[in-house]
C-alpha cells in the first residue's frame, strides 16, 4: 500500500524560503515518476515539479529558478525546496507518485495533464505579509 504524508508547510513573508518535504511508504523511489501539485483556491490543480526516473526534472514555468525538486532514496522522501516565495505561491500542495510512468513531461508538455495514481493529504503553504 503506497502512502504519501507532506510535511513543512507553513506561513512565510514574500521572498522568503520553505522546503516540504514528502515522506513515502509503499512505493521505491527512482522507479516510477514523483512529483508535487499545488491547488490555490478557485483555481485548477497544476503540476510544479516532477523527477523521472533517470534523475531528469521539470518544473512548471512559473517556478523555474526558485524551486528544486529533490529525492533521497535512503529516507525514501522527496523534497521540494522552493525559494523567492511570492503571494502567488500560495496553495495547498500535493506530493503525488505513478505507477507506471517513468518520464516526466517533455519541454512544452504541461506535468498538471497527468494523472497520478497515488496522492498525499496536502500541506498548506501561505505566503504573506
Amino acid at each position: 500500500q503506497v502512502q504519501l504524508v507532506e510535511s513543512g508547510g507553513g506561513l512565510v513573508q514574500p521572498g522568503g524560503s520553505l522546503r516540504l518535504s514528502c515522506a513515502t511508504s509503499g512505493f521505491t523511489l527512482g522507479t516510477r515518476i514523483i512529483g508535487w501539485f499545488r491547488q490555490a483556491p478557485g483555481k485548477e490543480r497544476e503540476g510544479v515539479a516532477c523527477v523521472s526516473t533517470d534523475g531528469s526534472t521539470y518544473y512548471i514555468d512559473s517556478v523555474k529558478g526558485r524551486f528544486t525538486i529533490s529525492t533521497d532514496n535512503a529516507e525514501n522522501a522527496v523534497y521540494l525546496q522552493m525559494s523567492s516565495l511570492k503571494p502567488e505561491d500560495t496553495a495547498v500542495y500535493y506530493c503525488a507518485a505513478d505507477s507506471v510512468l517513468v518520464s516526466c513531461p517533455s519541454p512544452g508538455f504541461l506535468f498538471s495533464n497527468y494523472g497520478m495514481d497515488y496522492w498525499g493529504k496536502g500541506t498548506q503553504v501561505t505566503v504573506s505579509s
